[in-house]
């Protein structure tokens, strides 16, 4: 083998090497920053329009399925398909710190999800470590963050509204800690071909408080494990999580786009 030979070998061996660990390593949505990048700008935090006091529960769509009215758990189960030990008070499921997430008993695809959400009243910590949660889709693959982000600095993309790890929020539309704040989730599920590849991402729309903050954004994988999509089920449990936080939870709906 001659010099040429081996110089253009060794450059398709460290092609390959490099094709590989881009293969095992999830793609970044923004190129110019990694995940949880402080140096990313952080969303601006504005005054939203929707208040968050106690009695502006939203009433659900007539053809909506009521997934939570703050009467039981009965569309709901804990880890390892075991019952809850989230706690209902006052109108609201509470997280129990350390009790695991809890999960819808059925499962679903492309949706409007409704959650209201209250981060405590008592600010205890800070960074990721104050109030927070999420709702994650397709059995805890893809998040959108809950967190108590008024006048709390974190990374961009881990702040409330962000599609963890992938896209900060546009805005920052939260309400003081202790006041209920809504999302209105419209989510695509991923499909793939016969072979297991990706045929379309998941995409992501998120009203914040009535303000929008995420458009049809594309997910390069999961958010939660960071890695490239794998092959699964259109149709999932949705979850809310348990982060050690007792963070609540009120007036939860879905509607299933067909």
């Amino acid at each position: 083998m001659n010099l040429f030979s081996k110089i253009n070998l060794a450059a398709a061996l460290a092609c390959a090497v490099s094709l590989l660990s881009l293969t095992q390593i999830q793609a970044q949505p923004d190129p110019k920053y990694g995940i949880h990048d402080r140096s990313r700008p952080t969303p601006q935090h504005i005054e939203a329009g929707y208040p968050g006091t106690q009695d502006m529960a939203g009433k659900a769509p007539s053809d909506a399925t009521i997934l939570f009215d703050g009467t039981n758990l009965d569309k709901w189960v804990g880890s390892n398909n075991q019952p809850s030990k989230w706690i209902i008070k006052d109108g609201a499921m509470e997280c129990t710190p350390g009790s695991g997430s809890i999960y819808t008993k059925d499962s679903y695809g492309d949706c409007h999800l409704h959650v209201e959400w209250a981060s405590p009243a008592k600010v205890e910590g800070s960074d990721q470590g104050r109030g927070n949660s999420g709702v994650l889709f397709s059995a805890e693959r893809y998040e959108v963050q809950i967190l108590d982000t008024y006048n709390n600095s974190t990374y961009a993309d881990g702040y409330a509204g962000a599609l963890y790890g992938q896209y900060p929020p546009s805005v920052n539309p939260i309400h003081k800690p202790g006041e209920w704040n809504n999302y209105d989730i419209i989510y695509i599920a991923p499909r793939f071909n016969e072979d297991g590849s990706l045929k379309s991402p998941a995409r992501v729309t998120v009203l914040f408080n009535g303000v929008l903050v995420q458009w049809d954004r594309k997910l390069t994988g999961s958010t939660v494990t960071n890695e490239p999509y794998k092959q699964h089920d259109l149709r999932l449990p949705i979850s809310l999580q348990d982060h050690g936080n007792p963070v609540r939870f009120r007036n939860i709906w879905i509607r299933e786009i067909n």
